[in-house]
């Protein structure tokens, strides 16, 4: 029901604007997550009440299970769209903050000022001192980058992903997220810390003119009695990556004192991930005469709520190829166990 997307581009911001020393922006960034999560407390807090309410009723004999089922799902729409409305405000609000950034109508802090009346050290005077910070430059344990990855994704069915019942092509995934990198042996950059936040989408096109369809705790793929011109199935998911990093970026020395620098050259990066599973989407598109219809339903479909897997990338500098596994299946009772997987080129920008 949260918009992760915008909490991540908040993220994104608070990130930078600490980078830079911009305190005016990163409070106005901070008051707009506030308000978000203020409005998701809000409405499902209401919510709550409104379903205790229809609980109270079916108690007490005046609906039936299935009226009661039916109007817990119509409020938790009418809850879920008032979420997306009044988030899609502040995001307007981002839009805005951050292009008033742009612009250069939020007034920039100087650093260095700042440093030096957190550190009451004397810039002007004591040069030496001045001139051995910039020397360092470049050797900080842990830095952060932004993560981009994309690629194909599909179905591990008994062990194998041929005869798959999703199209190669038509199904992929994108990954969106913000990594930390620690530097493990203090004089030594061969092993990385590398852990962070990450929103993944994975998307699958079903082939032979399916869709899923929901038969009590199982989700089948059955054939469509209309044409279609697409079928897509979405999850998306917020995970917690983490991993062991070799980087073989090695040392490099300025003024006989070594320093160490990441994204240099080969790395191979080995771990997993963990995570919660945000929105399952079906969207299914047809031609309706001469108009083109397009159904989209959110729900669960029994997928599993909680995820976690291993994954693997191995690249030079910046670009990586990129493996994902679910070790759980995607949905959590079907008969056949399927597990998700992902192929694609992985990007850390520093």
């Amino acid at each position: 029901m949260r918009n992760f997307t915008i909490y991540l581009a908040l993220l994104l911001c608070l990130y930078a604007s600490k980078m830079l020393g911009q305190e005016t922006f990163e409070k106005r960034a901070k008051n707009i997550a506030s308000k978000i999560e203020t409005i998701t407390k809000e409405e499902k807090a209401a919510l709550k009440i409104e379903v205790e309410a229809v609980n109270n009723q079916l108690i007490n004999g005046t609906i039936s299970r299935e009226e009661a089922e039916n109007k817990k799902k119509v409020l938790a729409e009418a809850r879920a769209v008032n979420i997306e409305s009044k988030v899609a405000q502040e995001q307007e609000n981002l839009k805005n903050l951050v292009q008033e950034k742009v612009d250069g109508k939020i007034k920039e802090q100087d650093t260095l000022k700042k440093r030096k009346f957190e550190l009451n050290w004397d810039w002007e005077k004591d040069s030496k001192r001045n001139d051995s910070i910039r020397s360092t430059k470049g050797e900080l344990r842990t830095t952060s980058q932004f993560v981009f990855a994309a690629g194909l994704n599909n179905l591990v069915t008994d062990g194998k992903v041929q005869d798959s019942d999703y199209r190669f092509l038509g199904s992929h995934f994108y990954e969106l997220g913000v990594s930390y990198n620690s530097r493990i042996a203090k004089n030594n950059n061969l092993l990385h810390a590398k852990y962070g936040l990450s929103v993944m989408y994975n998307n699958l096109r079903p082939t032979d003119n399916r869709n899923f369809v929901v038969s009590g705790n199982q989700t089948n793929l059955v054939v469509n009695p209309v044409d279609l011109n697409d079928s897509r199935f979405r999850n998306v998911y917020l995970v917690a990556p983490v991993h062991l990093e070799f980087d073989f970026s090695g040392k490099k020395m300025k003024e006989d004192k070594p320093f160490f620098k990441t994204h240099q050259s080969f790395r191979l990066g080995v771990g997993g991930y963990a995570g919660i599973n945000l929105k399952s989407k079906q969207i299914i598109k047809y031609d309706d005469n001469d108009l083109k219809a397009t159904e989209k339903t959110k729900g669960d479909f029994n997928t599993s709520n909680f995820i976690y897997g291993l994954s693997t990338y191995i690249g030079y500098k910046e670009t990586s190829l990129y493996l994902k596994y679910n070790l759980n299946p995607l949905f959590k009772d079907n008969a056949v166990k399927q597990n998700n997987v992902s192929l694609g080129l992985r990007f850390d920008l520093n």
